[in-house]
């Protein structure tokens, strides 16, 4: 059997949220909170003597595993570049649009494209870097979208004030789609690619 120090760090390492006390004298079968309380703590010492990048920290009045603070920029790095090799070229230029117009609607975009975006927007809306923040006063009442604190890690960002500058405006044809279904054969085939890296 493994030993009881295993086992907090096991049940820590598999749970979404914090475990407290109680709850793994509970599972492990021990007599005392005290006892649970001094294996986290063990624990934790045991994390730190072998420098680990993970710790233990007390939250929400029980116990979770984090990565501690000064590993923070690698992991914002990992989760830049896997971002950005799955993100293709028009998910990239969706994302562009909106960053700069938002928020923006879904026919809005899909004039600024020429192609129909709905694929590429739930792709996006999946992926977490785009959010719906309301609707737009307009016929039909599309969906506003922006950017979302995802996308801002993604792309190494403090907020859109960072964008790079552009020239011009990204502004909507007047010859704007009512509803973006009334062109189907211009729908957009790369909604879900993985193709283009985010600086291609």
């Amino acid at each position: 059997m493994p030993e009881p120090i295993s086992l907090v760090e096991a049940l820590l390492f598999a749970s979404d949220a914090p475990v407290e006390a109680e709850r793994i004298r509970e599972v492990l079968d021990l007599r005392t909170v005290d006892e649970a309380r001094d294996l986290v703590a063990r624990l934790a010492e045991q994390s730190a003597d072998r420098g680990s990048a993970i710790q233990v920290v007390e939250v929400g009045g029980g116990y979770r595993m984090v990565t501690r603070p000064e590993v923070a920029p690698w992991l914002v790095r990992l989760a830049r570049s896997r971002t950005h090799s799955r993100l293709s070229r028009p998910a990239l230029e969706t994302l562009a649009i909106v960053a700069y117009r938002e928020p923006v609607s879904r026919p809005d975009i899909d004039a600024i494209r020429g192609v129909n975006s709905e694929g590429v927007l739930e792709s996006l809306l999946d992926r977490r870097m785009l959010r719906i923040a309301g609707r737009k006063d307009a016929p039909g009442r599309p969906f506003l979208y922006e950017t979302t604190r995802e996308f801002l890690v993604a792309f190494g960002l403090r907020d859109l004030a960072e964008l790079p500058q552009v020239e011009g405006a990204l502004t909507v044809p007047e010859t704007a789609p009512v509803a973006a279904d009334e062109s189907p054969a211009q729908q957009d085939p790369g909604a879900g690619g993985t193709d283009q890296p985010a600086g291609g």
